[in-house]
């Protein structure tokens, strides 16, 4: 085999594997694992990153007055749903989000949960 043959080969593998990984992440970006609603006071909402900049938050859910709440933790990227999210710090709220396993990177979001509607509550 060539030398310019085997170049070609390699950078036909090398396409294909960019190609494969570029369907993997959309696909993992597009199908969730499950959907749901979570309720409760918005304690912590942040954009963090050293490369890739992502908006992360943290959910204390509680089923009882005095009662030690549970924390949920997800990962916003649309950057509007972002904004009503900052605006909304320490107040309770209603989240929308979709669980999305598989996902490959953190660059999407450090946890498999993704906000995608919010509805601040009184």
């Amino acid at each position: 085999m060539t030398s310019k043959r085997l170049l070609t080969w390699v950078l036909a593998l090398l396409a294909a594997a960019i190609v494969v990984f570029a369907l993997y992440v959309w696909a993992a970006l597009s199908w969730s694992y499950s959907e749901g609603v979570r309720a409760g006071l918005l304690q912590k909402f942040s954009q963090r990153g050293w490369l890739c900049k992502t908006w992360e938050g943290e959910l204390l859910l509680s089923s009882m007055p005095g009662a030690i709440p549970e924390r949920f933790e997800f990962s916003v990227r649309d950057p509007q749903v972002a904004a009503q999210l900052d605006a909304a710090a320490g107040k309770r709220v209603v989240l929308t989000y979709a669980q999305r396993k598989g996902v490959p990177t953190s660059c999407f979001g450090d946890t498999e949960y993704y906000v995608e509607k919010v509805t601040v509550t009184p």
